[in-house]
């Protein structure tokens, strides 16, 4: 299982990468490098799918996501 994934924020945006530190149906935790402002809802490309999502909560480099 692919341990890396792409936020996708804008389409004009260049993708944002990150490591995926727990997913399942409903969302995932991921671990941002860089010091990033994430819009409220974006979309996260991971193991050769997108998938809409939300950001949920945020601890540092970690953030949760909702699908």
């Amino acid at each position: 299982m692919a341990t890396t994934a792409k936020l996708i924020v804008s389409p004009k945006l260049p993708a944002i990468d990150c490591r995926v530190v727990d997913y399942s149906a409903g969302g995932a935790c991921v671990e941002i490098c860089g010091p990033f402002k994430l819009p409220g809802r974006f979309e996260i490309f991971y193991a050769g799918s997108k998938k809409r999502c939300r950001l949920v909560w945020s601890a540092g480099r970690r953030v949760g996501l909702a699908f």
